[in-house]
């Protein structure tokens, strides 16, 4: 579990730096250059996520059961990522409408990702996974549409041609992770 708590600090404290200190940020940037912020962030970032996934991984070896989640909430878990995956794809096509109705879709969809596995998961380093990703994008999707009110941020309406690619885009990666991928990458069939 220490692992999981390790990867969970380092992973999610990176993803922090904006929402807690975003000042030092800048001036990290100005010091290093952007691609100099940027490899220390993703070279930071992928440790976390290792530390994430081995520390994950050895916690389910010996599962801690908090409690036992009735069966038909994996199939809810399963429909409420499609909702999930739509919104990250969003974050990835620009000029969409939902894009510019949420205005921050990444952080939107890791809420409802991390909602539906807190539904559906019962044990200790579920609660812990799922529970802090959740935390963590709710205040930052609070600290981003903060930072876009001051800044007077506002997302050109998109189209219903970029909605339909955003749709599409994010239907085939769902149909696909939960068809295949959840169960070969993490060792469960999600329904």
């Amino acid at each position: 579990m220490t692992l999981l708590i390790f990867g969970l600090i380092l992973f999610l404290g990176i993803h922090s730096v904006r929402i807690v200190a975003d000042g030092w940020r800048a001036a990290r940037i100005a010091q290093l250059g952007e691609h100099g912020w940027k490899g220390l962030f993703s070279l930071a970032s992928a440790l976390g996520l290792g530390l994430i996934v081995w520390g994950y991984g050895m916690a389910r070896a010996e599962p801690v059961a908090l409690w036992a989640p009735p069966g038909w909430t994996k199939h809810v878990a399963a429909l409420l990522t499609l909702p999930a995956f739509i919104l990250i794809a969003a974050a990835y096509v620009p000029g969409s409408r939902i894009k510019a109705a949420v205005g921050h879709p990444m952080v939107a969809g890791v809420k409802v990702w991390a909602i539906a596995h807190l539904l559906s998961n019962g044990n200790l380093a579920d609660v812990l996974l799922f529970g802090a990703f959740l935390a963590w994008a709710v205040i930052d999707f609070r600290s981003a549409r903060q930072r876009d009110r001051a800044a007077g941020v506002s997302y050109r309406p998109g189209t219903a041609a970029r909605d339909g690619l955003v749709a599409a885009a994010g239907i085939g990666a769902w149909a696909l992770f939960a068809g295949f991928l959840h169960l070969w990458l993490i060792g469960v069939r999600p329904y």
